[in-house]
C-alpha cells in the first residue's frame, strides 16, 4: 500500500468521535447502543475498504468529517424503522407479476387474516371432537367440493408440493417425464433439480417437441415409481408437436400399477374460455381424466395467497401426509385463513371473477378498461400538470406468473410525456416514491396500464406525479 493511502486511512474518524456527534442528536431514541456502535463500525469500515481498493481504480474521494459520517450512520439507523416490504401501484399490465407478489388478496382474505391473527384459533384443534385436528382439514371439504378431489394437502408453494409428492411416491425410484416438460420455473429452479432433491431419479422420454405414449410405455421397468406430466404453464411449444394426453397416461398407469401425477402449476378452477381467454385445463378437468395426484399454486390463477395445493386419491394423499417433510413444508394460519376466504368465492364462479382482483383483471372487457383510462386521464388533465402531456393508447397486457404464456390481453394505456425530464428519469422517480408506482417505459414515454390499476389507486398516481413535477 502506498504512503498516500496510508495517510488517508489515518485521517478516518474514530468510532468514539462519530458516536459523540450521534449522542448529541439523541440517537439512542432510535436504536440501542450496540446497534449504533455496530453501524458506526460498518460505515467507517466501508470508507476504509474504498481507500484500500482505490489502488486498482485510482484514489477515491471520501469524507473524513466525523459529523458527515455520523449523518450517514443516522440515515442507516432511521432506515431500520422504515418498512422495506411495501404496497405499490402495479401499472405494468402484468397481472400476476411474480416480482410484485402475484395475486392481490381479496378484502375477505385480509379480514380473515386479521381475525385469526389477533387472537387464538382452532388451527389444529377439532372443536366438535374436542381433540387435536389437522390444519388442512379447514379447507379440505371446500376444495374437494370445488374440484372433485378425494383428499387435499396444502404446503407453502407449488415447488414444495412437487418435491413432497416426488419424495413420497418415487424416492430411490425412477420418475418418467417427457423431455419437453422439463421446465424451469421462476428463480432458475428446474424440474430436474427439484427431482434430484426429492431423491427421485429422472427418466426422461421422447424429444423436446414430440413424446408419444409408447415412449412412456417403453421406459417403464421395475424401478419406475411415478409417471409425471408437467403442464407447460409458462411457455408453449407449437408447430410439429405431439404429446400423450392425461387419459392415455392414466390408462397406462392403471395397467402397470404406477401412479400418475399432473403438475398443473398455475391451477385454474373456472373455464377461462368463457371470457375469451385461451384454454387452460381446470383442476376438475384433470381429475376427471383420472390423475392420481395433482399439484398447483394458490397465488396464480386461483387468485389467493402463496401455497402449494396437492389433491387427488385418498390413499395416495394419506401416504404424502405421513411424509416427515410435510411438517417442514406446511402452511401457517395466515395463509390458511386467506386461502379459505378465497376459495369460498368460487362457490359462485361468476361472483368470483368480480371479487378476486387478479381474475377480474384477466377477464375484464377492454371497453371497461378504456372507460377507467379515460377517467384517469380526465383527472390528470384537471390537476394542472402544465409540463406533462397525457394521451391514450391501445395495447396488450399479459397474465404473467407463469400463466397463459401466449395470451395477449387487450388493454388501454395512459401515456405521459414531459419535455423537461426523460422517461427513464420519471420512471426512477415514480419507483422511489413513498407509494412506489411501477410503469412501462417505451422510447421516451411513460405508460400506465389500466388493466392492472384500479380507481382507488388514482390518487397515488396523481400525488406521485405532483411530487415529481414540483421537484
Amino acid at each position: 500500500m502506498d504512503e498516500r493511502r496510508k495517510e488517508m486511512l489515518k485521517k478516518l474518524p474514530k468510532i468514539d468521535e462519530v458516536i459523540l456527534f450521534l449522542e448529541k442528536q439523541d440517537i439512542y431514541a432510535l436504536a440501542p447502543r450496540n446497534i449504533v456502535k455496530e453501524t458506526c463500525r460498518m460505515v467507517v469500515q466501508n470508507l476504509r475498504d474504498k481507500i484500500v481498493e482505490a489502488g486498482k481504480k485510482g484514489l477515491v474521494k471520501v469524507s473524513y468529517d466525523a459529523a458527515i459520517v455520523a449523518g450517514e450512520v443516522e440515515r442507516l439507523i432511521r432506515g431500520l424503522h422504515r418498512y422495506n416490504l411495501r404496497r405499490l401501484v402495479n401499472a405494468t399490465g402484468v397481472v400476476l407479476h411474480t416480482n410484485l407478489g402475484r395475486a392481490p388478496l381479496c378484502p375477505e382474505a385480509l379480514q380473515r387474516i386479521l381475525e385469526v391473527g389477533k387472537g387464538y384459533s382452532n388451527l389444529e384443534f377439532d372443536l366438535i371432537k374436542g381433540e387435536r385436528g389437522q390444519r388442512y382439514d379447514h379447507v379440505n371439504r371446500l376444495i374437494c367440493a370445488l374440484t372433485g378431489a378425494q383428499d387435499v394437502l396444502i404446503v407453502n408453494n407449488n415447488a414444495a408440493a412437487v418435491l413432497l409428492v416426488l419424495n413420497t411416491l418415487s424416492e430411490g425410484k425412477e420418475t418418467i417425464v417427457s423431455r419437453g416438460e422439463l421446465i424451469e420455473i421462476g428463480g432458475e429452479f428446474r424440474i430436474p433439480e427439484i427431482m434430484r432433491k426429492s431423491a427421485a431419479r429422472l427418466r426422461e422420454v421422447g424429444t423436446t417437441n414430440r413424446t408419444r405414449l409408447s415412449d412412456y410405455e417403453k421406459a417403464i421397468n421395475k424401478e419406475t415409481g411415478l409417471i409425471l406430466k408437467v403442464h407447460t404453464s409458462n411457455f408453449r411449444i407449437v408447430g410439429f408437436t405431439e404429446e400423450a394426453d392425461m387419459e392415455s397416461l392414466v390408462a397406462l398407469g392403471r395397467k402397470r400399477r404406477i401412479p400418475v401425477m399432473d403438475d398443473l402449476g398455475s391451477g385454474c378452477v373456472i373455464d377461462l374460455d368463457n371470457y375469451g381467454l385461451e384454454h387452460e385445463p381446470t383442476i376438475r378437468e384433470v381429475l376427471t381424466c383420472g390423475a392420481d395426484v395433482v399439484t398447483f399454486s394458490g397465488d396464480k390463477l386461483l387468485g389467493g395467497p402463496q401455497a402449494g395445493i396437492i389433491l387427488g386419491r385418498k390413499e395416495i394423499l394419506e401416504k404424502i401426509k405421513k411424509n416427515p417433510l410435510n411438517r417442514a413444508l406446511r402452511i401457517d394460519k395466515f395463509t390458511l385463513a386467506a386461502l379459505e376466504a378465497t376459495l369460498i368465492h368460487y362457490l359462485d364462479p361468476i361472483a368470483a371473477v368480480k371479487k378476486l382482483r387478479s381474475l377480474r383483471a384477466l377477464t375484464e372487457p377492454v371497453d371497461v378498461v378504456k372507460k377507467r383510462a379515460r377517467k384517469l386521464i380526465n383527472k390528470l388533465q384537471k390537476s394542472n400538470f402544465d409540463s406533462l402531456e397525457f394521451f391514450l393508447r391501445d395495447d396488450f397486457a399479459a397474465a404473467g406468473g407463469g400463466s397463459l404464456p401466449t395470451q395477449k390481453i387487450p388493454t388501454v394505456l395512459v401515456g405521459i410525456k414531459n419535455k423537461k425530464m426523460s422517461a427513464s428519469r420519471i420512471e426512477e422517480k415514480l419507483r422511489n416514491l413513498e407509494m412506489p408506482i411501477l410503469v412501462r417505459v417505451d422510447k421516451d414515454e411513460i405508460f400506465i396500464d389500466l388493466r392492472t390499476v384500479v380507481e382507488n389507486e388514482f390518487a397515488f398516481i396523481i400525488e406521485g406525479l405532483r411530487q415529481i413535477v414540483s421537484t
